[in-house]
């Protein structure tokens, strides 16, 4: 499969500074810029802890934008009451946060005092795909994919 080469897009440079992307994952968009609006400007290490109290159904992640129909959720963050607990995009940031550390320790940074000062998250390319359906028949759908991008500075 050919991938097309998608550019950061924030043009953000530094001594200080490491970058981690990734495109077309598979999950949900909506759920992927909610988790981006949540962990933008905070450090890495605390948005990781963060994202494994998601994913052990601890505490959720506030939906500010996507929050028609989304139930209350208890010990949110702020002043918030709508929220939900993304697991397959908490595995997936976490995944990108992982990379971003380790691309910061090969520049020569402090892993462990870096802050995130850029999160993106778009919708990436929708494939055409179907559901079967009983006596021989297929329903359309569309599968949707994410491009995230993640940009950390050292803190001193």
């Amino acid at each position: 499969m050919y991938m097309a080469r998608i550019d950061y897009s924030q043009k953000i440079s530094g001594d200080t500074i490491a970058k981690a992307k990734a495109n077309e994952l598979n999950m949900s968009p909506k759920h992927s810029i909610e988790i981006a609006t949540f962990i933008r400007h905070q450090h890495v290490n605390d948005a990781i802890a963060y994202l494994n109290e998601v994913i052990g159904l601890k505490k959720a992640i506030p939906f500010r934008r996507f929050n028609r129909n989304v139930a209350h959720k208890r010990g949110l963050p702020g002043d918030w009451d709508a929220g939900r607990y993304p697991v397959k995009a908490s595995k997936a940031y976490i995944r990108i946060l992982e990379s971003v550390k380790k691309n910061a320790e090969y520049i020569g940074l402090d892993a462990d005092n870096l802050e995130i000062i850029h999160v993106s998250a778009n919708r990436g390319r929708a494939q055409k795909s179907f559901f079967p359906r009983a006596m021989g028949r297929a329903t359309p759908k569309v599968r949707e994919s994410v491009n995230i991008e993640i940009v950390v500075r050292e803190v001193s």
